[in-house]
Formats: C-alpha cells, sequence, structure tokens
C-alpha cells in the first residue's frame, strides 16, 4: 500500500516521480505511472497497466487489465477502457527511427467506452458517450454517442449515457429503456433533450 492516505497503490505498482493522484484512485498489481502522468479522483487502475509519461485521466476513470495508455492520450471523466484495448501514438512507427517528436494526441471524451481488446489509432478522438465494440480497430473520429465496431469499425447505431442501444421514432426520438431520458438525431448528431 502507497504512503499517501489520499490513494490506494498495491505495493507491486510503480509510480514515478512527477504524478499526481487523485483522492480515492486505486492502482493495482504490477503497473506502472511513468513520470508526469496525471490521474483524477476515483479512478480505478487495474493489474500490468502502463501510463506513458504526461497521459491524463480525468475522474472515475476505469482502466482495465493490461491496458497501455500512451503518451498524447487524454481521456476525460467517466471513461471506461476495457482489458487489454491499447492506443497507439505514432501513425508510422519503425524501431530504427526516433519519432517522440511527432506523438499524436488522442482525446476520449466525457462517458465513452471502450471495449476488451480494441484498438485507437493515434489522432482519432472519441466523441462523447461514444462506445467501441470489443476488438474494433478505431482509423478515424468517432461521433458523441456513436456504437462502432469492427476492424475498421464502423458505426452501426446509436448509445445511450447509460449504455443501451438507441431505436428512433419517426420523430427522430429515442428513449433510454433505463433512465428514461430522450434523445434526438438530427444530421446525422445525436443529443439529449
Amino acid at each position: 500500500m502507497s504512503k499517501n492516505e489520499d490513494f490506494f497503490a498495491h505495493q507491486t505498482a510503480v509510480i514515478d516521480e512527477g504524478c499526481t493522484i487523485g483522492k480515492g484512485t486505486k492502482i493495482w498489481h504490477f503497473s506502472h505511472l511513468m513520470p508526469n502522468c496525471r490521474l483524477g479522483e476515483n479512478c480505478n487502475v487495474g493489474q500490468n497497466v502502463v501510463i506513458s509519461p504526461e497521459v491524463v485521466l480525468g475522474n472515475n476513470v476505469k482502466v482495465q487489465n493490461n491496458v497501455s495508455i500512451y503518451t498524447g492520450v487524454e481521456c476525460e471523466d467517466d471513461v471506461f477502457l476495457g482489458p487489454s484495448m491499447v492506443f497507439t501514438n505514432v501513425i508510422n512507427p519503425r524501431s530504427a527511427i526516433v519519432r517522440r517528436d511527432q506523438y499524436s494526441k488522442t482525446l476520449v471524451k466525457k462517458g465513452a467506452s471502450i471495449g476488451a481488446n480494441a484498438t485507437i489509432v493515434c489522432g482519432h478522438d472519441i466523441g462523447e458517450y461514444a462506445f467501441i465494440g470489443a476488438g474494433a480497430v478505431i482509423t478515424k473520429t468517432v461521433k458523441p454517442y456513436a456504437l462502432v465496431v469492427g476492424n475498421p469499425a464502423q458505426q452501426i447505431g446509436w448509445m445511450s449515457e447509460y449504455g443501451h442501444r438507441l431505436h428512433f421514432n419517426e420523430k427522430s426520438e429515442a428513449i433510454c429503456p433505463e433512465s428514461k431520458e430522450v434523445y434526438m438525431i438530427k444530421d446525422g448528431k445525436v443529443t439529449k433533450r
């Protein structure tokens, strides 16, 4: 356990200098937080996770086991990163060529969920409450509330903030079966009423 009473870190976790870790955050077995990364409050970092230098995670971000989050990635509040998903940060990596000055940024917006074994190719943002299916390979920007699956990923529908598929009626309205919130679709964009 960490000596810091604001957060928990398992004794096998490695936390490098300059990291900022919010109150209530938990860091589990064999995870490595590299220099100057910032984690918000009430995050959960599973086993065998690597968080590279300068990465920013908002509040209540859930990082499942075996996830790699590379420099250039920022996750806003309430993001879910499924088991073994991975981000990239160089569009054309080569072992013999150093491209650290060419990292591309990826922003995962509030409430988005990324499924197990998905890959997010750098430079493509994920919209608010988007839902990335397991194993998907993201090669372009994902709209807010979009449901995307496959390799390369294609949008197949829309999701509510509670994670339910939305079915729009003739008035372009959909109701989340759990929250009962109403969503509208217009010009290929979904908003909550």
